[in-house]
């Protein structure tokens, strides 16, 4: 499959179900609006799957796990032996999101679309683009081929899921060094200084970051990557986690899923997204804002409003897991709660 028939597949939400859902909010026995964004929320999603009435009752959490080469550079707090290891702990329930997931009632598919070694029990090599991206410092992180097959890998889970029955789809990753790749994608993406898209990560110091932001400035120096050319740039300065969420992304929106973004790493993968084909965006929903810098940067240029101002900087999908209980709760008010009419309370008024 190529992008061309990517972009057939993808169809913008139904407006017309979004302002049936609308008329449904408005004859709810409640004061008007007062859901606030879950109220929107709702109405969106009405229009991503087509139909008024839907459900959110089986919840997916995909996290691409992939190791970067930059971490040769001393971007980073800890080693790439976290990634595999983290990774595992998610197949046992003993990471922080896998824990979460047991309270949102939401199933884990970690994917090992790159680390440095594998991972008996998340490895599937047929998934496998490679075992870690190159050091951008000193040369192009992965191939143009390697980055579009890791966005076909996302592209390929999110359908997986869709044919198993999934409602709802959350994004998240694993991978040491990956605030730095995402960093790099974004100062390109975003065309700002790297120093204002650039944070401390998983815990830097500050002559640390002062370091981090250096190695991205000569990264995007010495490779000129393309902003307008969004596998460009994912090759030259991103990671296979960045690449494989694009793909998910796309794959949710080309099966009518919404997908849950969760912080700054998956809102770059939604940018990228978005980028490759705009009418991605009906698609995504925005968890939360992250404490990076890039957060509301990220956010901004994708039209979205967070759900939760936590100051989470996690990762994992821990966000996005957090929201999918509150997007349930706002549903079932949608669908379950009586009318004005069948309680005969007075209808409210829109004001002016």
């Amino acid at each position: 499959m190529n992008m061309e028939k990517i972009k057939e597949q993808i169809h913008p939400a139904d407006k017309e179900i979004m302002k049936a859902a609308g008329r449904r909010w408005m004859s709810v026995a409640k004061p008007l609006f007062s859901l606030g964004k879950l109220e929107n929320a709702v109405i969106r999603i009405a229009g991503m799957k087509g139909c008024t009435e839907f459900g959110l009752k089986k919840r997916g959490l995909i996290i691409m796990c992939a190791d970067n080469g930059v971490v040769e550079e001393g971007v980073t707090q800890t080693g790439q032996e976290v990634t595999a290891a983290v990774a595992d702990n998610f197949t046992k329930k003993a990471a922080s999101v896998a824990i979460m997931c047991g309270e949102a009632g939401t199933d884990i598919f970690p994917v090992d679309i790159g680390m440095v070694t594998d991972v008996p029990s998340v490895t599937r090599l047929v998934e496998k683009v490679a075992y870690g991206t190159k050091n951008m410092a000193r040369e192009p992180a992965m191939t143009r081929e390697e980055a579009w097959q890791a966005v076909m890998t996302g592209v390929h889970r999110a359908e997986e899921l869709k044919e198993q029955g999934y409602d709802i789809l959350a994004t998240g990753e694993m991978g040491i060094g990956n605030t730095t790749t995402s960093s790099a994608v974004a100062a390109v993406l975003l065309d700002r200084p790297v120093e204002e898209v650039t944070g401390k990560g998983a815990g830097l110091t500050g002559k640390g970051l002062e370091r981090k932001i250096q190695v991205i400035k000569d990264a995007i120096a010495l490779h000129r990557p393309e902003k307008d050319d969004v596998l460009d740039v994912l090759a030259k300065v991103g990671g296979l986690d960045i690449a494989g969420l694009t793909g998910v992304f796309l794959g949710g929106a080309m099966n009518r899923l919404p997908v849950v973004i969760d912080g700054f790493i998956s809102a770059v993968a939604a940018l990228c997204a978005a980028r490759l084909v705009p009418a991605a965006s009906d698609y995504m929903l925005a968890s939360h804002i992250s404490k990076e810098p890039a957060g509301g940067m990220l956010l901004d240029a994708l039209h979205l409003s967070p759900f939760l101002t936590c100051d989470m900087f996690l990762g994992e999908g821990s966000g996005a897991v957090a929201v999918l209980p509150l997007l349930e709760m706002g549903l079932q008010v949608y669908l379950q709660m009586s009318t004005f009419e069948e309680t005969g309370i007075e209808k409210y008024e829109v004001l002016k």
